[in-house]
């Protein structure tokens, strides 16, 4: 049955349907997510991956940018930009680790800190705009199978 989905008749050839291939329909749900979340942090400044480093270091602060960068699955070198220009902001600082003469801790700092309150229920209301057509069901099956697909 998936088959007939992906590859559909037209006269006596074959075409490949790219519109129904997951990594197609992925890539344009996360388009989509991805403009929903940017719009509503345009007002402070932040893109979503720079939102995403800064719900890291909420969760746990003073990671290296190694470690974030494992984290997030970003590379080291766009892992640098995005905490030099959060550091631009104000928001991080890099402080010397304390058992690696070589590394960086990226440390929120009180500014950093501050718009956790503010933008969590920011992200909440984009994540259930962009779910709002999935029962409560289906977003937690979709959860489980991306989770499944990422590790």
């Amino acid at each position: 049955m998936y088959n007939e989905l992906l590859y559909r008749p037209l006269g006596s050839i074959v075409k490949y349907d790219i519109e129904q291939t997951i990594g197609f329909l992925l890539a344009k749900a996360h388009q989509r997510g991805y403009a929903l979340f940017k719009e509503r942090l345009n007002p402070f400044g932040l893109t979503p991956q720079q939102y995403c480093l800064l719900a890291f270091l909420w969760k746990q602060d003073a990671l290296t940018q190694a470690e974030l960068s494992d984290k997030t699955g970003v590379d080291r070198t766009t892992m640098g930009g995005l905490i030099d220009r959060l550091a631009k902001d104000g928001h991080v600082q890099r402080l010397p680790h304390p058992d690696d003469r070589r590394a960086y801790r990226i440390c929120l700092t009180e500014r950093g800190k501050s718009l956790e309150d503010e933008l969590c229920p920011l992200a909440r209301e984009v994540r259930e705009r962009f779910l709002a057509r999935l029962t409560p069901d289906e977003q937690e099956t979709l959860r489980g199978l991306l989770e499944k697909l990422r590790n």
